[in-house]
């Protein structure tokens, strides 16, 4: 099995694309809502494997051919910001024009009442321009992206009103905008930039840049129980009818809010009692952990209780 190979789970329902190898058998699965699921290699099969065992030679195969992934037309300029994959975790930024106007082009992020230029200048007709890079495990965090262009008319003709938009990336959203991108010819996530605003108006742009980035009166954040019990029973009344794929997306979600609770309400200290098992939730919880800046440690704790399996996370 190799990266990109699409698998079907042997104890579920869910398919998805394989994004990462380990050694060790281990794998990790993307599937169709943008979760990341670890598996071994041994629980998955390959589809086109169980489909040709399935159905049995074709003695006469027709030559197959990859169909190309669907772009989504923009309405007007043709315009896009586009993701395009380094690797399963790090993504490059492009904007591409992919219409026959040039363009003055200005790409900058929102950061509460602070902004930062990624791009300005001529974003010519056919042209794809890298603007920065991202790492998807952080794109909860990502800020929105404002984005502003101007024709370039170098000849007496009808004027085209220069126009904005701006994008907010959400993850729930995301990876349903796999696409082949214009220009660039690769697979990535393309957003269309549509014209939805009239001349840019510097007054009003103004007023309406300080409702956008306007931060709202922080809540106090409700500190959560010093100890959680991740087991399922204790999560969802129906446990027996979730695939473990599903149980383990729940553990893990209720996991992050909890730890996210503790950081955010100043706990300096909080214990995930997971349980022994297969070893595989708490794997996935330390490994999460391992790539946190704001945790001083976290151990297996409390053998005499638990049997190792609970985890304590020390927090900054």
């Amino acid at each position: 099995m190799n990266i990109g190979d699409r698998v079907r789970l042997l104890h579920g329902k869910e398919e998805g694309i394989i994004r990462k190898v380990s050694s060790g058998g281990r794998i990790e699965v993307e599937i169709e809502d943008g979760f990341v699921i670890p598996a071994m290699k041994s629980e998955v099969v390959l589809i086109a494997a169980a489909e040709k065992s399935y159905f049995g030679e074709n003695p006469n195969p027709e030559k197959e051919t990859e169909a190309p992934l669907p772009i989504s037309a923009p309405k007007d300029q043709g315009l896009y910001l586009a993701f395009l994959p380094i690797n399963d975790q790090n993504h490059s930024i492009y904007l591409i024009n992919d219409s026959r106007q040039n363009y003055l082009a200005h790409a900058s992020e929102v950061y509460g009442d602070n902004t930062r230029t990624l791009f300005a200048g001529n974003l010519s007709s056919g042209e794809a321009k890298k603007i920065d890079d991202r790492m998807l495990k952080e794109m909860d965090q990502w800020p929105a992206f404002l984005l502003r262009f101007i024709p370039i008319q170098n000849k007496l003709e009808k004027a085209i009103a220069p126009f904005e938009k701006q994008l907010k990336v959400k993850p729930t959203q995301f990876f349903k905008h796999l696409s082949k991108m214009p220009i660039l010819g690769k697979n990535g996530y393309l957003f269309a930039l549509e014209q939805t605003t009239k001349e840019l108006d510097i007054r009003s742009l103004n007023s309406e840049l300080q409702e956008i980035v306007a931060t709202p009166k922080p809540t106090p954040v409700q500190k959560p129980p010093r100890s959680i019990d991740l087991h399922i029973e204790e999560l969802h009344p129906n446990p027996e009818k979730l695939s473990n794929s599903e149980k383990m997306r729940i553990q893990l979600e209720i996991f992050e809010k909890n730890l996210n609770q503790a950081i955010a309400s100043g706990m300096d200290e909080i214990t995930f009692i997971h349980g022994l098992g297969n070893g595989v939730l708490r794997k996935e919880i330390h490994k999460r952990l391992s790539q946190l800046g704001n945790i001083k440690y976290f151990q297996d704790t409390q053998k005499d209780q638990w049997g190792y399996g609970a985890t304590l996370v020390r927090i900054s």
